[in-house]
């Protein structure tokens, strides 16, 4: 893995990747200088995977997938009133939902929640599967509130919002809800198997419109499609698409990184800073391994908070000194002049 990475910080400092493009140094010179985060985050980090964010009131809230060894209950949650300091606070599920169960026969836990609030309520999607598999399928649960001290505090499973299955060309994994300029709800998805996709909404349900159609806006077309974990946010005129590639879930053997693209419409086409397409494999690296501390590997699946005029990039990396656990990791979020984000970890 180590060897992995030095050859893929050679190959970013020489410019011979292809078309996995790093933020040009110039560029990266002229973003905003933001201190790192990571050095100060202290209490409960780990087993943290896939998290997404969301700010409500005063605290901060990460939900993550279930690890193996906590069933079963489903849907682990964190908080933090300053970001540096969490502590776990529960659970979204007392178990594994009985529909997902019994849709995907062998599935164990649930997998890469994304959060998000409309309509004065929290939508938490998140992904069921089986390993390598794409018969998978993504639900969603609803609640008015995060406080679990607040008399309204409960969690609403509604359900199945989209499947895959074996003969599919997707994969129902990892989604995202995002919202364009013109008002409309977007669920984006997808976990190899020809790659990223994006659906449209209901925005008062959030479960996918009756004619929805599937639209491909990333993948990495030579097998074995290894590109997942999608975000999408609005700057400056553009949406952006993140990306995590190559391979998670392997402890300090992982080999993901993220990347992103850009593109006028949330449907795309999302190309990187040389003008490559993300449809054909491109994309500007924002997170690597070794960019920053060396014993943290495998940087991605990554989620995006806006607070107070700043962004903030979460994301797990795998801890090599302490057998590759994944642990929650915060980077703040520059922008270039050119408008490429710059991660500060």
């Amino acid at each position: 893995m180590e060897k992995r990475s030095n050859e893929l910080r050679r190959e970013i400092l020489k410019g011979s990747l292809g078309g996995l493009a790093l933020v040009a140094l110039g560029s990266r010179a002229r973003a905003q200088t933001l201190a790192p985060l990571n050095p100060k985050l202290t209490g409960d980090i780990y087993p943290i995977h896939d998290p997404c964010v969301i700010k409500a009131a005063d605290t901060y809230y990460v939900f993550c997938t279930t690890p193996r060894a906590d069933s079963p209950a489903q849907i682990p949650w964190y908080r933090s009133k300053n970001l540096l300091q969490w502590e776990k606070g529960g659970h979204v599920f007392d178990a594994l939902p009985p529909w997902a169960k019994q849709e995907v026969a062998h599935t164990e836990m649930c997998w890469a929640p994304d959060i998000s609030f409309f309509n004065g309520q929290y939508y938490l999607y998140y992904a069921c599967s089986t390993f390598g598999s794409n018969h998978s399928v993504i639900g969603l649960a609803t609640n008015t509130t995060l406080d679990p001290a607040d008399a309204d505090y409960r969690w609403q499973d509604r359900g199945l919002v989209l499947e895959s299955q074996a003969k599919d060309d997707f994969n129902a994994l990892d989604p995202n809800r995002a919202l364009d300029r013109s008002g409309k709800h977007w669920l984006a998805y997808g976990s190899f198997w020809t790659g990223l996709k994006i659906s449209q909404l209901d925005p008062q349900t959030g479960m996918l419109l009756p004619d929805a159609q599937r639209t491909s806006i990333a993948r990495r077309p030579k097998p074995p499609d290894a590109i997942e974990g999608v975000f999408i946010i609005q700057r400056a005129g553009n949406y952006y698409l993140f990306a995590s590639y190559d391979f998670c879930c392997r402890g300090a053997d992982s080999s993901y990184y993220t990347v992103v693209g850009r593109s006028p419409d949330i449907l795309g086409p999302y190309v990187d800073k040389t003008g490559k397409s993300l449809l054909e494999g491109g994309g500007t690296l924002v997170l690597a391994a070794g960019a920053g501390e060396t014993r943290w590997r495998g940087p991605g699946h990554i989620a995006i908070l806006r607070d107070g005029g700043k962004d903030y990039i979460f994301y797990h990396a795998y801890d090599a000194d302490h057998n590759g656990r994944p642990t929650l990791r915060i980077a703040p979020l520059g922008w270039t002049e050119d408008n490429w984000p710059a991660a500060f970890m």
